[in-house]
């Protein structure tokens, strides 16, 4: 086969509560079909998917997509990272990052220095390994330059999350080649099948709003080129009631920006989007929403589509 027809993306899977179950089924049923990885964001009880992982499949790799730093102390999650690692016999990976300070705001810390907490997270977690056994390869969120340049100096790799198609490959061009080549780079893709692609550019849009409100998001999204769209954001933020800001931000969202962030079609054309996402230096990991269902039917999707 040639390597686009022999060609597995990564997905996303999300512990669920009352169908986790579900939701194992669905991760042997990647590892059977040989896609390259699952994806554990941080909704959920993440750290307990991943054990559960360790032990319902015995081949695929799987890592958290990104496990907050700010949830944990670094000495209880490097005992929990390295028991994972342990019994699943190297399959796993840690992702780690430091969120969004409106999001950390609500838990009661302090995120305004991101770098230096990380650095010291990390840090502090290696300093643990002499009782917890070896860790996990470590992976930072990294959505712009600045800490995508932490993410090579002090871990194995790097993890983006709606970022610009057209704009990737020059962020991994800035990863010298000699780490490059030994980096784990990834991008979480929201993804939709269906052939009504303006169906589901609707479902991103939903899926985008609350990004749309993150400082670091917009500034990212501007940085790649997307100013009027930010500035529109910025008005919309600045301007709407409360009640009105998620309809008001869905309204103002161009399908240039939307496209260059996501996945929409019918199978063959979000089979070949997620393999041109892989030349640009990245494993795309699908994140799956559905026109007309759940994870699950969305997983089921996307298993069809590669079949």
């Amino acid at each position: 086969m040639s390597t686009q027809e022999s060609f597995r993306p990564a997905l996303s899977i999300v512990a669920v509560a009352k169908k986790r179950s579900t939701i194992l089924d669905l991760a042997r049923r990647a590892e059977e079909m040989n896609f390259a990885g699952i994806a554990c964001p941080s909704l959920g009880a993440t750290m307990g998917l991943c054990v559960s992982l360790a032990h319902v499949t015995s081949t695929i790799k799987f890592w958290t997509s990104i496990q907050p730093i700010y949830y944990s102390h670094a000495i209880e999650m490097a005992n929990t990272a390295a028991h994972i690692h342990e019994i699943s016999n190297g399959r796993f990976g840690l992702g780690l990052g430091v969120s969004h300070a409106p999001v950390v705001s609500r838990l009661g810390a302090n995120s305004s220095t991101p770098i230096a907490d990380i650095k010291s997270y990390v840090e502090a977690m290696r300093a643990q390994s002499r009782f917890s056994g070896e860790l996990p390869p470590i992976y930072l969120a990294a959505l712009r330059n600045k800490m995508l340049a932490v993410a090579t100096e002090i871990s194995e790799g790097a993890v983006w999350a709606n970022a610009s198609r057209k704009s990737i490959s020059g962020q991994v061009a800035l990863i010298p080649e000699n780490r490059r080549n030994k980096m784990f780079l990834a991008n979480m893709i929201p993804t939709v099948i269906c052939d009504d692609v303006n169906s589901a550019r609707d479902v991103h849009r939903k899926t985008l709003t609350g990004y749309a409100t993150l400082p670091n998001y917009r500034n990212y999204w501007r940085s790649c080129g997307y100013g009027e769209q930010i500035d529109a954001f910025e008005k919309v933020l600045a301007s709407a009631k409360p009640e009105n800001r998620a309809t008001e931000l869905i309204a103002s969202m161009d399908n240039e920006w939307l496209d260059d962030c996501t996945l929409s079609g019918d199978a063959d054309t979000v089979r070949e989007g997620l393999y041109s996402w892989s030349q640009s230096g990245v494993l795309p990991i699908a994140v799956m929403s559905s026109t007309s269902g759940g994870q699950a039917q969305a997983i089921s999707q996307l298993f069809d589509a590669f079949a």
